[in-house]
């Protein structure tokens, strides 16, 4: 069921004209764009995010003597529908996740922004980069408003905040030798496998995705799953599933209650799990996963969400509007820090950042360093299978299949699949 609100303009246009005359400035008058009658912006938020866009849309709406429709969506609804949409009811602006930009960029359905410099300048590289796109020269197509990435949680009752790999392997395992039914490192996978959680293991043990081109754009010729760098470390797979240190057979919901109910004293595991974690009464800290060898961070995948705007948006007479909306207020420090409370994730905005108050938000913001943004083109569909498929068949225990062998199979098919 679709849900709007509707948030009206302050003045009638006859209001307008007079507050405009005696104002006699360029700031009190509409944004280029708009017409005596009040024009409308029409927002795609999902339910996690709807009120706060409200608000904040809704303060931009009022500056600029115009309204907004925030239209509930599904979330995995935004980009799928905005290829079939008709005209008259798509949207002019959307939240989305990054990884969306090279599909929607492709195909047309986004228009490229241009802040100002001051404005890109309170963002960090990567979060710019994750709503860039092209095969040449990269373009921005999304503002980025949050990071979100999984950490290390400790539970500080049961262990000490490991300072290293073989720390941290130690003290998981010998807290699985304890009592029958713990787990040594809550971290899912399942049946399916779960390549975005074993991120941390296999940065860690040199692997990536996909490399980079000289102009600094994603290159889906270079598949980095079976590296030889990786490779070499691989044999390290191999060793945690003999010992009992992971094991595909745990997924989801295993590693959460077990944590929460104390059968596991490390757990893998993202900001969207913050109530989980406030409500349980656990003494407990989030780090970022310790190297595994030297050279190599333990860096986690990133997910950075934000706005982009449409190609309706000029159909509808409303691009200028819509570009400064998303462009310019929704990169702004002060919308981002009302975001980032209201949905628990930490500001893509540096200066947000620094007022974040919330200890877990700033736990997992501090657990994001050296992170890797997941690779936002269309080629990234024909990876996750295979590379989650690679874990389970490495750590699913009896009858695990060597890791270098798992690796090198996944990696010649999501060529193939890539072609």
């Amino acid at each position: 069921m679709k849900s709007t609100w509707r948030i009206t303009a302050l003045v009638t246009a006859l209001a307008a004209t007079a507050l405009a005359a005696v104002a006699g400035t360029a700031s009190a008058a509409p944004a280029a764009g708009t017409s005596a009658q009040a024009t409308t912006i029409r927002i795609w938020a999902d339910g996690n995010r709807k009120a706060a866009v409200e608000r904040v849309a809704g303060a931009w709406a009022r500056s600029r003597g115009v309204n907004v429709d925030v239209v509930l969506k599904e979330f995995g609804d935004i980009r799928t529908n905005l290829s079939t949409v008709t005209s008259d009811a798509a949207p002019d602006v959307i939240v989305g996740a990054h990884d969306w930009t090279g599909e929607l960029a492709a195909g047309g359905l986004v228009v490229p922004l241009t802040p100002k410099k001051t404005v890109s300048a309170a963002f960090p590289k990567y979060t710019l980069d994750s709503f860039s796109y092209g095969t040449g020269v990269k373009r921005l197509y999304g503002a980025p408003v949050a990071v979100e990435n999984i950490g290390l949680v400790v539970n500080t009752k049961l262990a000490h905040v490991p300072t290293s790999f073989a720390d941290l392997e130690k003290q998981a395992l010998n807290f699985k030798k304890k009592k029958s039914g713990n787990l040594a490192l809550a971290v899912p996978q399942g049946a399916n496998g779960d390549a975005y959680h074993m991120y941390p293991f296999f940065s860690g043990l040199g692997g990536y995705i996909f490399g980079l081109t000289a102009r600094g754009t994603v290159n889906p010729k270079n598949i980095g799953v079976a590296n030889p760098t990786f490779l070499r470390n691989a044999p390290l797979i191999d060793k945690w599933i003999k010992e009992g240190l992971i094991n595909s057979k745990v997924d989801y919901d295993t590693a959460k209650n077990a944590f929460l109910k104390k059968q596991a004293a490390f757990w893998i595991t993202g900001p969207w799990e913050s109530n989980s974690l406030a409500d349980s009464g656990l003494k407990y800290k989030i780090v970022q996963l310790p190297r595994i060898l030297p050279k190599y961070r333990s860096a986690p995948f990133l997910g950075v969400q934000g706005f982009m705007v449409t190609k309706f948006a000029g159909q509808h007479g409303v691009a200028s509007l819509a570009k400064d909306l998303v462009g310019s207020y929704m990169m702004g420090t002060g919308a981002q820090v009302t975001l980032a409370a209201a949905n628990g994730r930490y500001p893509a905005n540096v200066n947000a950042g620094r007022r974040v108050t919330d200890g877990v938000l700033k736990q997992f913001g501090a657990a994001s360093q050296g992170g890797v943004p997941m690779p936002n083109i269309p080629q990234m569909a024909s990876v996750w299978s295979e590379l989650g498929g690679a874990w389970v068949k490495s750590t699913k225990g009896s009858g695990a299949t060597p890791a270098k062998r798992s690796f090198s199979v996944a990696a010649r098919n999501i060529a193939n699949k890539i072609g």
